[in-house]
């Protein structure tokens, strides 16, 4: 089999390698650190004095059902069984009150009906308002040509949407799943979380949590089994051309080249990339003395803090604020008051419970801002070179920047290099819609 060379150990990076690794390609990966999964991986925080050392995920990483090809990324690597799926979605107000969403036993797209009508969060006009919204976006998603042009809260406003809907619902849902906020996200994006996470199929809702740190989710086993792949750690791509990749000054070569780095690399290592701006997630992990809460999840309403994982018995809590431009500019210890604030409002035990430690994680440049007009920028796979590929969430893997689109993304890098030498290869499963 003929030899590539891939740059670049996240996501999109190690699904082109267990794509054309199964196949039997020979492959060659560089990772500038020690670790794999980029964005998506977890790391040991140092403890000081007696503490305990924590290993954490960088930030609460979470799929749904309907991300099929990530799925199919973990079945590869033999690591499905390690995600937990929940077909619950708490919403809780301050105060405490839960409003319950999960499917029920009419058909999709009717399957969340009874649920939806008990959620105490929403009044009757905002229930009606989100059904026909429903209703458009099923009607629409496929007729609308101007969905790339507009934001989402512009096509929330058009269907009525009443305040208190787009905060306590589609915010709640969608700031979440893309990363940007309502009124600087294409509408484009949240159709699609709308259509094939909660309208195309009864299940593709579910979230999926792994049980594990992610970092144990890309295993060395995992890469052993694969004989033909080859991971190369602190070892950072300097060029690339159609010649091959110059690394710690020398030049190694292949038959193929895939580059999976970040946009804001690509001009460094010698590629073209649209430059895109970038939407930052801020990830509060809190441990206290004591049971808090016993939900495994929820949506925290109305607040800052817009998500909360239970991690370990109720005692360490992951918080979650997606598109974080306001906390950007805050300190460790401001973000640390603000979240503890929060959690008052809904669980009356940290009132008692004493915060033994505490740790903020910034992702400045998480994804790459979902703005209108942007869709039409994201590049297919391939590059100036011929025989040079590019993959990662933010070109065009047909998904927004989510871990799905990751893997799509390497996937069809993976076809390309394929195509190139006349064989076949079908990795990309299609959307269940």
């Amino acid at each position: 089999m003929a030899k590539v060379l891939i740059a670049g150990g996240g996501l999109a990076g190690l699904a082109t390698a267990a794509a054309l690794g199964r196949d039997g390609w020979e492959v060659e990966l560089f990772e500038a650190r020690a670790f794999l999964g980029g964005r998506a991986t977890s790391y040991a925080v140092p403890a000081g004095g007696e503490e305990v050392a924590e290993t954490i995920d960088n930030c609460q990483h979470v799929l749904l059902r309907c991300c099929i090809n990530l799925l199919d990324f973990y079945q590869r690597l033999g690591v499905r069984e390690r995600i937990n799926f929940y077909r619950e979605f708490y919403f809780i107000e301050p105060g405490g009150r839960i409003s319950t969403l999960k499917r029920g036993r009419l058909p999709a797209p009717l399957h969340f009906t009874e649920a939806f009508l008990g959620m105490h969060c929403l009044s009757l006009a905002d229930k009606v308002g989100i059904g026909k919204a429903l209703l458009a976006i099923r009607r629409e998603r496929k007729r609308r040509k101007d969905l790339d042009r507009i934001s989402m809260l512009d096509w929330l406003l058009q269907k009525r949407q009443t305040a208190h809907a787009i905060d306590r619902f589609w915010r709640q849902v969608l700031v979440s799943a893309v990363n940007e906020d309502l009124d600087k996200m294409a509408a484009i994006h949240g159709f699609q979380v709308f259509w094939l996470g909660f309208l195309a199929s009864a299940d593709g809702y579910e979230m999926g949590i792994p049980n594990v740190p992610l970092g144990d989710l890309y295993t060395a086993d995992a890469w052993k089994r694969m004989g033909n792949v080859r991971m190369n750690f602190r070892a950072p791509v300097e060029r690339i051309d159609g010649e091959g990749f110059i690394v710690g000054g020398e030049r190694v070569t292949a038959d193929r080249y895939v580059c999976t780095l970040p946009f804001e690399r690509m001009e460094a290592v010698g590629l073209r990339a649209p430059k895109f701006d970038h939407s930052p997630i801020t990830g509060v992990h809190l441990w206290f003395d004591r049971e808090v809460t016993t939900l495994p999840h929820a949506t925290l309403l109305d607040r800052t803090m817009q998500w909360m994982f239970n991690k370990d018995g109720g005692k360490y809590l992951q918080l979650v604020v997606s598109a974080s431009r306001d906390l950007t500019p805050l300190s460790r210890k401001e973000i640390i008051e603000i979240a503890v604030g929060d959690l008052r409002l809904y669980f009356p035990r940290v009132k008692e419970a004493k915060l033994v430690k505490a740790h903020v994680v910034k992702e400045q440049r998480a994804t790459f801002a979902a703005a209108p007009e942007t869709e039409a920028l994201r590049p297919g796979p391939e590059s100036e070179f011929t025989n040079v590929y590019i993959a990662g969430d933010w070109t065009r893997s047909g998904w927004p920047a989510t871990m799905e689109g990751a893997v799509r993304s390497g996937y069809i890098a993976a076809e390309a290099v394929c195509k190139s030498f006349g064989r076949p290869g079908q990795y990309l499963l299609a959307d269940r819609a």
